[in-house]
């Protein structure tokens, strides 16, 4: 399975790399801001699941959020905004701009496995 981690903490990076591979993602890329992750994205091949932080520089995951569903060919990504953000009406607009999930820091393996199973994505 095939993962995209969006955050510019080299650090946060790293601990959903190592997640994801134990959870069972075998093709796990990664981008410093959205602008970096929408390239990404659009080169190709899609992921299953995109991790996105909300506070970047360059594009942030917001912005990063509605740019890809201006895109109808990434309706069905799923989009996680995994972020401090922690104001019900930041989730609110995450989720309304099309984020398929929410995850605050920290945050523990089992949470990101039990948000992966809300969209489908069973560990293996």
């Amino acid at each position: 399975m095939r993962a995209l981690v969006i955050d510019d903490s080299s650090t946060t990076r790293m601990i959903l790399r190592r997640m994801l591979g134990e959870i069972g993602f075998d093709d796990i890329s990664d981008a410093t801001n959205g602008q970096e992750g929408l390239d990404s994205l659009i080169a190709g091949p899609t992921p299953e699941v995109v991790l996105v932080d909300w506070n970047m520089p360059v594009m942030d995951g917001y912005e990063f959020v509605k740019a890809v569903r201006a895109k109808p060919e990434y309706d069905n990504t799923p989009l996680m905004l995994v972020t401090t953000e922690t104001e019900l009406d930041r989730i609110v607009a995450a989720l309304e701009a099309g984020a398929n999930e929410y995850v605050m820091k920290p945050f523990t393996r089992d949470v990101i496995e039990e948000k992966l199973a809300l969209l489908g994505l069973e560990s293996h």
